[in-house]
């Protein structure tokens, strides 16, 4: 069932998802920021949709303009043209509502680092192909739009990790966070990164390696799955350390808890290394380096709209084979 702006009821809470109800009612100077992605012209269209319903009934719109200079497709158009321009700054989304992402997941992780930085609810219609971060297909963009307008929605924390990067002295080179993963990968391809990894201050194995990816369970269907890390449930609190082509006898996949520290710790002797975090925000990572990967201290608030399953989304998004399937039985 969906929450309405008038009522106060409170959903379920676990540890790992946190369901809030809406405010008693919906302020008068609402606005919302729009981040498309302007690959297509049916997605430029979808956009300029989305922003007109949302412009009727009086919610106002800011749009993002892509940093791949793209953005004169936006400029160009009848509508869009209009709207009020913003860069990826971390200034973007202050004083909105929530981000509503049209696009696919690159689009949407984009916005996630937004929404991140000033605690908003971020909500995706996918426009791509998976989508697996997105709530709602394109079909239904009318719809999740009119969710918003009137303010039936809910919103849930997914876990996010901390990411910190010492040098071979212990000093910091660099603060960041992820959403999905981190990526601890060799920078020069010809070669491999010698690693070793290590949990809450103890070494588990050392490797050479193209890389480490280090995912929350958001990220485990992304890169981390194709590299052979399991699928977790988002309500499941873990951290997952997938070894990536290591040349070592123990490589597997570990599920680690929560609040354990994992270390990746590049040997002196190796090549120079590249964090790359959510597929798009890197860091160097020298010889002797320290990766250090915690759970977040915040966590990325993610628009619902439904009460589908993550396991129905599971199979649509990965098309599934579930022919043949009964169900349980009904009580007698």
């Amino acid at each position: 069932m969906l929450v309405t702006a008038p009522s106060l009821d409170l959903f379920t809470r676990n540890e790992s998802i946190i369901v809030l109800a809406q405010p008693p009612c919906l302020p008068e100077d609402r606005e919302i920021l729009l981040v498309p992605h302007t690959g297509r012209t049916s997605n430029i269209e979808a956009c300029a949709q989305a922003a007109t319903r949302l412009m009727e009934h009086g919610v106002g719109v800011r749009l993002l303009l892509s940093s791949t200079g793209d953005g004169e497709s936006l400029r160009a158009h009848p509508v869009l043209r209009e709207l009020p321009h913003c860069a990826h700054t971390a200034e973007a989304a202050c004083g909105t509502e929530l981000i509503l992402v049209l696009g696919g997941d690159g689009t949407f992780l984009r916005a996630a680092d937004l929404a991140h930085g000033v605690d908003l609810p971020v909500l995706g219609v996918n426009l791509g192909h998976v989508g697996f971060l997105a709530e709602w297909e394109q079909d239904s963009l009318d719809m999740a739009v009119d969710r918003v307008i009137s303010g039936q929605y809910r919103v849930t924390d997914r876990m996010t990790l901390d990411v910190t990067i010492t040098d071979a002295e212990g000093q910091l080179l660099h603060s960041g966070w992820a959403l999905n993963e981190v990526s601890i990968e060799n920078s020069n391809r010809r070669g491999v990164l010698d690693a070793i990894l290590e949990i809450d201050n103890h070494p588990v194995s050392s490797f050479g390696c193209d890389g480490v990816i280090v995912s929350s369970p958001t990220g485990s269907t992304a890169y981390a799955f194709s590299a052979g890390g399991p699928v977790l449930w988002p309500e499941l609190d873990a951290i997952v350390v997938v070894p990536n082509n290591a040349h070592a006898l123990f490589t597997k996949p570990l599920v680690v808890s929560p609040k354990s520290q994992v270390v990746v710790e590049t040997t002196l002797t190796t090549q120079a290394g590249i964090a790359v975090m959510d597929g798009f925000r890197t860091a160097a990572v020298p010889p002797g380096a320290r990766v250090q990967v915690t759970r977040g201290h915040r966590p990325v608030r993610w628009v619902r709209l439904d009460d589908s399953t993550f396991t129905d989304r599971l199979v649509t998004k990965f098309r599934l084979p579930v022919a043949g399937w009964r169900g349980p039985k009904p009580a007698s």
